[in-house]
């Protein structure tokens, strides 16, 4: 019996894991768009803790991971010295602002998919090819043109990358930065979960604890699966592991050029989550099909979508791949990235809000940076 290639058994287990997590995100209605509303509008913190808590374990099974030299960490796009800073912080806020005119960021929308909402089905189709052609097609002048010439090269400065390890390790002195890597990853990932932990109403909820660990536990099976079972000598695949901006492009290229083209990791998630979402809501008897509810609902999700692929491909990732795969790395980029989608889609809730009141855009924008305390009180 032949023996699979390594990019056909690292495709199968990344559709399984894939699959998991659909199934998973879906029954626990686990949503960072979501979470950033309750959190704004009406002070609950539960699903953001969910959020957290998948942030602080993946960060400490990838970093034991890595410090046991199971997978080698500095492979991954995370963590190279090329510091798109520009590109964080934009793409992060347009990825905010995208997930929360779209009702949910790049997984979510692909778990809706699954479970019959034709709007995300319009989004996931102009995110995947506003992302693609951000990659590879018009769009990626501007990327490359416009944000990537402001990026900074920390190995002019002797940092080896823009992990925070090696950082804090090139400003103190030190040669190795893996001690300080596992420090700062016990200190962080300790830190979140035990926050999460800390509030009894998260601790009530089994979905939000179930929604946390599990997708905590799929960013490092994703290093797990490209790292090691992809390896090989000649031909290793991409080291990578959960995203889904990117991939839904790719996606959409496969489908269309399926007998010129080779699956990847990344292709097999995103049809993973959409299968797995979809197979929990038959078994479950919850599938419907959701449409758009008028003209204004239509446009929000299309300029959702478009926003969420441009900024997504420029910061990077999204909040699955910048905000827990990315952290898991340590990187600063993901950071950066994180914060600024928080803030975008914070912003946007709020702006929104005030709109509602009949608010010119201009006056909902200054009451929303008010009450983010980003302009004095005195600018109402």
């Amino acid at each position: 019996m032949m023996e699979w290639e390594p990019v056909y058994r690292v495709a199968v287990l990344g559709f399984v894991i894939g699959a998991l997590f659909g199934a998973v995100a879906n029954k626990t209605n686990f949503c960072t768009m979501g979470a950033v509303s309750d959190w704004v509008n009406i002070g609950s913190k539960d699903r953001f803790r969910a959020w957290l808590l998948a942030i602080g374990i993946a960060m400490l099974a990838t970093q034991f991971m890595s410090a046991m030299g199971v997978i080698d960490i500095r492979q991954a796009i995370y963590l190279t010295p090329n510091f798109g800073w520009l590109g964080h912080i934009v793409g992060g806020i347009l990825f905010g602002i995208g997930m929360t005119l779209a009702s949910g960021c790049g997984q979510r929308t692909l778990v809706r998919v699954g479970g019959g909402n034709l709007k995300s089905l319009v989004v996931m189709i102009l995110l995947g090819l506003t992302a693609y052609m951000t990659m590879r097609g018009l769009l990626a002048l501007v990327r490359v043109n416009v944000f990537e010439v402001t990026n900074i090269n920390l190995a002019d400065s002797n940092v080896a990358d823009q992990g925070i390890g090696s950082l804090i390790a090139a400003t103190a002195g030190l040669e190795d930065s893996a001690i300080v890597d596992l420090s700062v990853s016990v200190l962080l990932g300790l830190g979140l979960v035990i926050y999460a932990f800390a509030a009894r109403s998260f601790r009530q909820s089994f979905d939000n604890m179930l929604a946390g660990m599990t997708i905590g536990l799929i960013i490092p099976a994703g290093w797990y699966v490209t790292g090691v079972v992809g390896y090989d000598d000649f031909d290793p695949v991409r080291f990578e592991s959960y995203t889904f901006v990117a991939p839904t492009g790719e996606s959409l290229m496969y489908l269309l050029t399926f007998t010129g083209s080779t699956i990847n990791f990344g292709i097999a998630a995103a049809f993973g989550v959409i299968v797995g979402s979809f197979l929990y809501v038959i078994l479950t008897g919850n599938f419907r099909l959701e449409t758009f509810s008028d003209r204004g609902d239509m446009v929000r999700h299309i300029v959702g979508g478009l926003a969420m692929g441009f900024g997504g491909v420029l910061a990077l990732g999204c909040t699955i791949g910048q905000g827990v795969t990315g952290m898991s790395t340590l990187a600063l980029g993901a950071l950066l990235s994180l914060v600024s989608i928080v803030f975008g889609s914070a912003l946007t809730m709020k702006i929104e809000y005030h709109r509602l009141d009949d608010k010119t855009f201009s006056a909902a924008l200054r009451l929303a940076l008010v009450e983010m305390r980003l302009l004095p009180g005195s600018r109402r």
